[in-house]
């Protein structure tokens, strides 16, 4: 059984086989990678160098490709791929699951992508061709076909004989899927039933309606939803006519929650959630420079508002220094603001149903933390500066400002999703610059108009 490293362990594994590499000793390495799991080999793969990449590549035991193709991040699977033939391409996704077959060919070139299909036998092919006729992040798209199928009709004798001339069963079953002589999908009946069930029993007695199937046109992340909700370790996929296409299992469902989580963590940085680690220079550089070029623009808009109050600004040093303080409290409860309703768009808890009562909420929070630290605010430039209307002008300033800041992180990322435009990659840049611009001028207009 291949060896499982800890997270911790990984880099003095790693540490050893750069050693070994630099020192010529290929048969140490490959001896250290018979020995690991394909998860832990990727994460090799993943923490080492484009250029070391290929090298341990080769090492690695061709019977393990798949499983590590399975496991790598999509950046660092193409520059894996694009250096390989497309009949071993092939050759590797012979022993895949279908799913993970298909999110392969889907990161290859389309002239690469019809010489691997063209390589394949006609039975592959029909499997892989059925499940990237779906969109990629459906549950077509992320179905199996491996399933096992038995009719309402039959007794559970006939269904262990037929397991018995079978053999193995396909990784992770739990169920079968009882359907009629058209496929349809009529219900399932689960392994342990079927194991303890008396063997004259009647499948169509049997069958378990907690399961019920899903469409195959189901974005994946309601999929997810739904295992979470009724803890379902497996589901079948059906189509529009209610035909049996396959199955999602909960090791699928754990890769969506969690590429979920690292697109909301990336995107609010303005990255990609596939992004390679070590990536090339230029290649880093061009993807980082979008997010910076429109941050720039943001952070000009903003500093265009400060440039209108310049008069005043050159004759009250103490207003330059003050005019970050508001515009940096507003941008971090407009922060936390939106990532709690990106959040909870994410998880079906935001719609059109009630974000006018969290609207209202977020107004009330806003309109509170703006009472507690303009009046707090209020009080350290009153004692600092012995000026009460710069304290009543910074307090003003800062309470419009806060309140501005919950009333932006409910609507932006809530018109962001209505434009089909993900709220986590484009609202944190929104959000900010909005505040920079309410504050800068709340605080910077009201002392112009009291101390000029």
């Amino acid at each position: 059984m291949p060896e499982i490293l800890e997270q911790e362990n990984n880099q003095s594994i790693l540490q050893q086989v750069n050693a070994a590499i630099d020192s010529g000793m290929f048969v140490y390495v490959r001896n250290l990678f018979h020995s690991m799991s394909a998860y832990d080999l990727a994460l090799i793969l993943e923490s080492s160098t484009s250029k070391s990449r290929l090298v341990l590549w080769q090492l690695i035991d061709p019977d393990l490709h798949g499983e590590v193709l399975e496991e790598l991040s999509e950046e660092v699977r193409k520059t894996i791929l694009k250096n390989m033939a497309p009949e071993k391409v092939a050759a590797v996704a012979e022993g895949m699951d279908t799913d993970d077959i298909a999110e392969v060919l889907r990161t290859l070139p389309d002239s690469v992508y019809q010489k691997v299909i063209n390589s394949m036998d006609s039975q592959d092919r029909a499997r892989v061709e059925q499940a990237l006729s779906y969109e990629e992040d459906t549950a077509g798209g992320i179905m199996n076909t491996d399933t096992i199928t038995v009719r309402p009709d039959v007794t559970v004798d006939v269904v262990l004989r037929y397991l018995r001339l079978k053999g193995d069963l396909p990784e992770s079953t739990d169920s079968f899927y009882v359907v009629d002589r058209n496929d349809k999908f009529i219900g399932s009946v689960s392994l342990s039933t079927i194991v303890t069930a008396r063997p004259e029993m009647i499948i169509s007695t049997l069958i378990d309606d907690d399961i019920t199937a899903v469409k195959a046109d189901m974005p994946e992340r309601e999929v997810a939803q739904l295992f979470e909700k009724y803890d379902w370790f497996s589901a079948p996929v059906i189509d529009e006519d209610g035909r049996l296409l396959g199955r999602i299992t909960i090791d699928d469902v754990i890769d969506i929650i969690r590429e979920d989580a690292e697109h909301s963590m990336m995107s609010m940085a303005g990255l990609d959630d596939e992004a390679d680690t070590f990536a090339p220079v230029v290649r880093s550089t061009r993807q980082r420079s979008v997010w910076l070029a429109i941050n720039l623009i943001a952070a000009l808009t903003a500093v265009s508002v400060s440039a209108r109050f310049e008069g005043i600004l050159s004759e009250l040093a103490i207003l330059a220094i003050l005019n970050t303080l508001v515009p940096s409290m507003g941008g971090v409860a407009g922060n936390q603001t939106l990532t709690l309703v990106v959040r909870g768009i994410a998880l079906g808890h935001v719609g059109d149903s009630n974000w006018r009562s969290l609207l209202k909420k977020e107004l009330a929070v806003g309109f509170l933390n703006g009472l507690i630290w303009s009046a707090a605010i209020a009080g350290v430039v009153m004692v600092w500066k012995q000026d009460i209307t710069l304290g009543g002008i910074i307090a003003f300033a800062m309470m419009v400002n806060l309140t501005a800041a919950n009333i932006a992180g409910v609507m932006v990322p809530f018109i962001l999703n209505k434009l089909k435009v993900d709220p986590a990659l484009a609202g944190t840049v929104l959000v900010t610059t909005i505040t920079d611009i309410v504050g800068i001028f709340a605080f910077l207009g009201t002392a112009t108009w009291l101390l000029s």
